[in-house]
């Protein structure tokens, strides 16, 4: 009889995990929305949150950081090499051994220092640097903690992301498209030491929080907190979340003020991944195929086995060049941004300022990837907002192994919709810098890079 294993990925290692609030001062310049009526918040649904994951070796060549924090995004380069780069310093690590990784919230606070004259603006750069030393505590405690254990991944399904390129006569609306189907995988991973008590889970999800809009007046980790709540509630562990390659994914109702929807998602998601998780195998554990029983039908008998270790952890950036569209020059967009005098299209205009910025004043720019070998699992991240297609044919290229794809990590530049979608009017084509094809240049790389 043949033998048959089945397997999931996973690496063994030392681990530990430390989690803080970083909510900001109430009255913080939070104007996420071009159709906001406020400029400050004005509460709190939920505390903000950020969470610092420690994965070693043998050697301490080997550690690989990971931090995760319910915020939106970068307006600017500056801002997020002042933090990141802050804790790089600090604990003298390469780039490639440090993620930080946002949650994507629209309904957190500004963190950008360009923003100082606006409402609350004063709150910011303390807030900068509160994020930089909250960092860089937790990895200093974590250092101290680490201990055996072993992260071992298992796909879920969960149904909250929808398709939200909704065609209507000639242009595209970002809203629920009821006649697309989404990618609704759910990666989980699970940190259990030798015991096989949970120290941790991570959840891999591609939903944009968009729950909560324009009306909202608190800050909020949207769906994300509620999802923490019920996982963390059942673990007794920290519980990380990483954006997936979510540009066209967003949940069905959003937009609203109501917090209680809000809520409701996230603990739609906490309760997939704790179906999730449910299918774990015991840590260094295997099914094989072990003989067949005749009762009525022919059985196949699996029962259970040791596994291999796999222990092997690597981190590297790998750089893919890409075309940009026919821009304005930075001059030309300052401009036209200081003469607009529309609130609307002024903020428009702000975020295509800073994404010039981002990408220079040449023809072609580079998107860095960074992929992390996690024994026979991969961890991909990158900076921008990826349509779902970046993880659903990195993942079909690789069968049987375990891939984490986010986005938002290390910086922001903008949108990476599929090359059909530049034939659209929609605001993912307008927003983005890059040319037609950068996406499936994005895709390329990252499979050579895991290859």
């Amino acid at each position: 009889m043949e033998t048959l294993t089945y397997t999931q990925a996973g690496v063994t290692g030392r681990f530990a995990i430390g989690e803080a609030a970083i909510t900001p001062p109430v009255g913080i310049y939070a104007r996420n929305w071009g159709a906001a009526q406020h400029d400050q918040a004005e509460g709190v649904h939920r505390p903000l949150m950020m969470q610092a994951l420690l994965i070693g070796g043998q050697t301490d060549s080997d550690l690989l950081v990971m931090i995760t924090a319910d915020l939106g995004w970068w307006k600017n380069q500056a801002d997020e090499r002042y933090v990141r780069h802050a804790i790089l310093e600090a604990f003298d690590l390469q780039p490639h051994q440090l993620l930080f990784c946002l949650s994507h919230t629209h309904a957190g606070p500004s963190i950008c220092r360009d923003d100082i004259d606006k409402p609350g603006g004063e709150y910011i750069a303390p807030y900068l640097d509160q994020l930089k030393e909250t960092a860089i505590a937790l990895i200093s405690t974590g250092l101290q903690r680490m201990e055996p254990a072993t992260l071992t991944w298992t796909y879920g399904v969960c149904d909250l992301a929808t398709n939200r390129d909704l065609p209507q006569d000639d242009t595209y609306f970002v809203g629920f498209n009821p006649d697309e189907k989404a990618d609704t995988t759910l990666l989980v991973g699970c940190i259990r030491n030798h015991e096989g008590t949970v120290q941790g889970t991570l959840v891999n999800y591609a939903c944009h929080p968009t729950t909560l809009a324009h009306d909202n007046r608190l800050l909020s980790p949207d769906y994300v907190g509620a999802m923490r709540e019920v996982v963390s509630a059942a673990t007794q562990a920290p519980c990380l979340f990483l954006q997936g390659a979510s540009g066209e994914l967003a949940p069905r109702e959003q937009y609203v003020a109501d917090t209680g929807i809000a809520d409701s998602h996230g603990r739609q998601l906490g309760y997939a991944t704790l179906a999730a998780l449910e299918s774990l195998l015991p840590i260094h554990k295997q099914l094989a195929l072990s003989g067949t029983l005749t009762s009525g039908a022919p059985l196949a008998i699996w029962e259970y086995r040791e596994s291999a270790e796999e222990t092997a952890l690597k981190g590297r950036i790998v750089d893919i060049e890409v075309d940009l569209k026919e821009l304005p020059s930075l001059s030309e967009i300052q401009a036209e941004w200081e003469a607009c005098t529309d609130r609307v299209l002024k903020d428009r205009l702000w975020r295509k300022l800073n994404t010039r910025r981002a990408v220079g004043d040449g023809r072609t720019t580079t998107l860095q990837v960074w992929v992390w070998e996690l024994g026979d699992a991969y961890i991909v991240a990158q900076a921008n907002e990826a349509y779902s297609d970046f993880q659903m044919v990195v993942r079909a290229a690789f069968p049987g192994r375990a891939i984490a794809v986010v986005n938002i990590a290390n910086g922001y530049v903008g949108y990476l919709p599929p090359a059909a979608a530049y034939d659209r009017d929609q605001y993912a084509v307008w927003q983005t810098p890059y040319q037609r094809g950068a996406l499936e240049q994005l895709i390329t790389g990252t499979i050579w890079a895991i290859k």
